[in-house]
């Protein structure tokens, strides 16, 4: 789908010099002399590179539009993790280093929204929270009320979250993994 140069808004996603690019970063500059244009910085999806480009509203670029499908989480082998396709059940491998340090997410039977252009994977969404336990933190110290004070703390997964003081080891958590930050208690 064909949008003019102005109509590129962040997260879309363009085809741009033979490559797929999403936009980080727009804004509309309007100078004194000359036309108005679109200043918008570029990252790579295939390279991870980044461009700052401008747009004139004559211009036009071709938008991509994502196949979104859902899997499910089934196992870890090697470097490879293995979803399977929750309608068709065809299974494919994507490698840990393609979801990234959210992988130490994944647990079995995770639902996840697997993003891909011309049937190859480009993206992978996870759910945003997740329950843990945690595994190993400091015990409460007397006194320490503090309003804003948090204290480290290692998820069951291995990943090192700040949780407030009253959080104790087995206790199970609330971790949002885009940010990687604890939210809350889990309900019982």
């Amino acid at each position: 789908m064909k949008i003019n140069g102005n109509e590129i808004r962040i997260g879309n996603i363009i085809e741009y010099k033979n490559d797929l690019f999403v936009a980080v970063k727009t804004q509309a500059v309007k100078p004194g002399k000359g036309g108005a244009f679109a200043q918008v910085e570029l990252k790579s999806i295939t390279c991870g590179t980044k461009l700052n480009e401008r747009f004139r509203s004559s211009e036009t670029v071709e938008r991509v539009r994502l196949e979104q499908d859902d899997y499910t989480f089934l196992y870890a082998e090697g470097d490879m993790l293995v979803f399977m396709h929750v309608e068709s059940y065809e299974q494919i491998e994507l490698d840990t280093e393609f979801v990234g340090d959210r992988a130490k997410f994944l647990q079995d039977g995770m639902r996840v929204v697997v993003e891909s252009y011309d049937e190859k994977p480009i993206g992978i969404k996870l759910p945003d929270q997740v329950t843990l336990r945690i595994a190993d933190t400091e015990p409460v110290v007397k006194g320490q009320t503090a309003a804003n004070s948090f204290k480290p703390a290692t998820l069951e997964n291995g990943v090192r979250v700040t949780v407030p003081p009253f959080i104790k080891i087995d206790e199970m958590i609330v971790v949002d993994t885009n940010e990687l930050t604890y939210l809350r208690r889990a309900d019982k």
